[in-house]
């Protein structure tokens, strides 16, 4: 499967986040951000054994440059995010 990644024993399916039609541009910056607050809010909601939320993480690990996940992650834990969680 060239699709495929291998990871020890276990094959993960590497995927591209799918069409949202509340981002219908090429530009997926809103889409990103809004789906790694909607993760966080799952979470919060729910808890980290919630499958669902499992949606949203694969979405903005999809989307999201480790870069900016790395620093919202910073500012959560330092009090300092500015988004609504």
């Amino acid at each position: 499967m060239p699709e495929a990644l291998k990871m020890g024993k276990e094959e993960e399916l590497l995927k591209t986040a799918p069409f949202d039609p509340r981002f219908p541009n090429q530009n997926q910056t809103k889409h990103c951000y809004t789906s790694f607050l909607d993760y966080k809010r799952c979470v919060k909601a729910r808890g980290e054994k919630y499958a669902p939320c499992d949606y949203f993480k694969k979405v903005y690990t999809s989307l999201c440059p480790f870069a900016w996940v790395e620093k919202w992650e910073e500012q959560i834990s330092e009090g300092k995010f500015a988004g609504n969680i």
